[in-house]
């Protein structure tokens, strides 16, 4: 019964004790600020005007950068910054498309090739190939290759093993120069905005007959527009297409390490 006192004690404390506190303080505070508006109205008015500025001011700027980009995107022309973010949009899909597929096909080689080992002093070669069956990722399918050869000699298996090896390695390697095609391109495409926007600059300081800033501003400024978006399209694709590329030499090393390692286990299991 004690327990159970102290128990509720404890509920009602929290229940009760602490909002009271924060209904006192509250009260507290209410009085200070009333006291402070009645000695110095002036300063009220001042933080009131400032708060409402501020408030005023913070949907602006929420909205500022997007709207920034908006606008530097329409004035760079949608003929040529619309192929720009589509080499974008493209070039973002196959990435990630990559990516997925290359984290989906990371296999932990140490504990396959003990998995195989243990299989094959259990069951023999067909367990182990059982093994490799059930795992997924491209190390376990050159595996089972390797294993489906063992009738045929050790040679065999290491000929097999290695031929294989390449063709897992152009299945991760799959769709990599498509993204250097969108590299390449989005900053060409934007040169060759460029370009275009000189040429208009300059037939439009033709059929006016003067050089003056207004005259040529605006086609320089589209060509510096899509010339600045096409380079950061580029770098964003970079950015992913080398973390692609680390990936993909990750596994390959993972490969051929782990193909050595079942040739030995493959040896000595053939002494046997």
């Amino acid at each position: 019964m004690k327990k159970v006192f102290a128990i509720l004690s404890i509920v009602a404390i929290f229940n009760f004790g602490i909002p009271v506190t924060v209904v006192a303080q509250d009260a507290a505070a209410k009085t200070e600020q009333v006291a402070a508006q009645s000695s110095t109205p002036a300063v009220a008015a001042d933080s009131t005007q400032k708060t409402e500025e501020t408030q005023a001011a913070a949907p602006a700027e929420e909205g500022g950068m997007h709207k920034a980009l908006k606008q530097k995107f329409i004035e760079g022309g949608a003929g040529w910054m619309a192929p720009i973010a589509l080499c974008l949009i493209i070039g973002l899909a196959l990435c990630i498309e990559r990516i997925i597929f290359l984290s989906l096909s990371a296999t932990n080689t140490k504990k396959l090739l003990t998995n195989i080992d243990d299989a094959w002093n259990k069951g023999g070669v067909t367990a182990a190939m059982e093994v490799c069956r059930d795992t997924r990722g491209p190390v376990a399918s050159i595996f089972f290759q390797g294993l489906s050869r063992y009738d045929e000699g050790i040679d065999v298996v290491e000929k097999t093993v290695s031929s294989y090896g390449g063709v897992q390695l152009g299945l991760l390697e799959k769709n990599l120069s498509w993204i250097t095609l969108f590299i390449a391109l989005a900053p060409s495409l934007g040169f060759l905005g460029t370009v275009v926007g000189m040429i208009q600059a300059f037939d439009k300081i033709q059929q006016v007959g003067d050089i003056s800033a207004t005259v040529v501003a605006g086609g320089i400024k589209v060509a510096l527009l899509t010339t600045v978006f096409g380079l950061i399209v580029a770098m964003i694709l970079q950015v992913f297409y080398n973390y692609i590329l680390t990936m993909v030499e990750g596994m390959t090393n993972d490969m051929e390490d782990s193909s050595i390692s079942l040739l030995d286990i493959i040896v000595k299991h053939a002494k046997k």
